[in-house]
């Protein structure tokens, strides 16, 4: 990764390539089992089909890593594409799934030409993102984005300064920060960012969870219609 990304970048990509092996092993379909987040998720697809036209434009799935959301959106129907920032991730991602596209990349500044995308499925990826770079990832979001399309965000909900850094994990040594936020301080970054809260959803945490799941749907603002003219009589 060159100098110039941001260390908590480099940081993010080197924890999971070395964990990828076994974190795809043990996570091959995180959805399976879990009806709120399959629920979501389908609720989702139907946003971005409202906004896609009769040419649907692609959506991306964000810190993609194994493929299993991605897998599932093109289930679904819809065109998507994944991008995560470690190598090794998308290299597994594109063995289990051949059929889609999976590139090296990071949220942060998506190699994408403005109002291209029909929608973001970003799971527990924002995690990684420093409280001061959140908004500038969803500036991006809303510069990619057509108008009305939506995205789909998953985080654990903790304390608005909640930081937590992970030093091992599957026997790996790894840095890897997690910062734990409230929907409602997500939900004011998505604001300020130009993109329109939909619907936001809390899960009590489940089979060893530690913390809450929370889930917003954003879009970005259809365009506002044109000028009316009169018709001559």
């Amino acid at each position: 990764m060159r100098a110039d990304i941001p260390e908590f970048l480099q940081a993010t990509r080197a924890s999971y390539d070395a964990v990828a092996q076994a974190y795809a092993a043990e996570h091959p379909d995180s959805l399976a089992g879990r009806p709120l987040e399959s629920a979501l998720l389908t609720v989702f697809v139907e946003l971005a089909r409202a906004h896609g036209g009769s040419a649907q434009a692609p959506v991306a799935d964000l810190g993609s890593g194994p493929g299993y959301v991605a897998a599932r959106l093109h289930a679904l129907g819809l065109p998507v594409f994944g991008v995560d920032v470690s190598p090794r991730m998308v290299a597994l991602a594109r063995r289990a799934h051949p059929e889609l596209r999976f590139h090296v990349g990071s949220m942060t500044a998506l190699d994408l030409p403005d109002r291209t995308l029909g929608g973001i499925v970003a799971l527990y990826s924002i995690i990684h993102v420093p409280d001061d770079h959140l908004p500038s990832v969803f500036a991006e979001f809303h510069r990619v984005l057509v108008p009305g399309a939506p995205v789909l965000l998953a985080f654990q909900s903790g304390d608005e300064d909640g930081h937590q850094r992970l030093t091992e994990r599957f026997g790996q040594e790894i840095s890897l920060d997690c910062h734990w936020r409230t929907p409602e301080v997500v939900a004011e970054h998505l604001a300020e960012a130009g993109l329109e809260l939909y619907a936001r959803v809390l899960r009590e945490p489940e089979d060893g969870e530690q913390r809450p799941r929370a889930f917003l749907l954003a879009r970005r603002p259809s365009l506002p219609p044109g000028p009316v003219t009169d018709r001559p009589a």
